[in-house]
């Protein structure tokens, strides 16, 4: 790696549309701190740019040829040598039936592909960050509606009774889309307190990031739909 590339944020562009693939191509070229890696128009050419590049996001789309964007999602999350890489959901609606999924697979967050550069920008350099790009409104809205559907079926994480009462409670209002701020004002504790709850139920349960946390909430039965 040289000494620029290990300054900039590499990225990967994964849809099938060339438009598409272009026009992110130029947002995200016109950022100093930012660089395109590869692009992909299928899940498996997705899969391989991603292991010959090891890029720090993917922008995936999630209806591609071949293997979709959540098999991506799902195989570029498993692979240990991408444990540094996360993926971004890219989605024509916010209650696209294929986000619940995504997010379930490892997606550190989501976007609808009308969001402002400005923001996709900063969901980039977010995640790349380490953070979970979730919009508390919007990612209960999406949560809530996949996770609550008939054929819905609890799968407690194996790891549940590692948590304390208050780690499972703080996982619990994770799921409903609290920020640390309004957790800690639920449970009267300051917002480092709280994070430091997170922080640790993340490491018991082996979560990625965040998102993985709501995922595990609502599987786990911590947070009712």
């Amino acid at each position: 790696m040289t000494e620029e590339s290990a300054a900039t944020i590499g990225v990967l562009i994964a849809d099938d549309q060339d438009l598409v693939r272009l026009g992110l191509r130029a947002l995200v070229e016109s950022e100093p701190d930012l660089r395109v890696v590869g692009e992909a128009a299928d899940g498996l050419d997705a899969l391989a740019v991603a292991r010959r590049e090891r890029p720090d996001v993917v922008l995936m789309d999630v209806r591609m040829p071949g293997i979709d964007g959540i098999e991506a999602t799902r195989r570029i999350v498993a692979d240990p040598e991408l444990a540094g890489t996360r993926v971004v959901v890219l989605t024509t609606f916010e209650l696209d039936s294929y986000v619940f999924e995504a997010l379930r697979h490892g997606a550190s967050g989501f976007l609808t592909k009308d969001t402002k550069p400005v923001e996709l920008l900063r969901a980039i350099r977010l995640v790349a960050g380490g953070e979970a790009l979730l919009s508390p409104s919007v990612t209960r809205r999406v949560v809530r509606e996949f996770a609550t559907r008939p054929s819905r079926v609890l799968r407690p994480h194996p790891r549940l009774d590692t948590l304390t009462d208050r780690e499972r409670q703080v996982v619990g209002l994770v799921g409903e889309g609290l920020s640390n701020d309004e957790i800690g004002g639920r449970l009267l504790v300051s917002p480092a307190t709280a994070r430091t709850h997170v922080s640790r139920a993340m490491v018991k349960l082996g979560a990625r990031d965040r998102a993985q946390l709501v995922v595990y909430a609502y599987q786990s039965g911590l947070v009712e739909p």
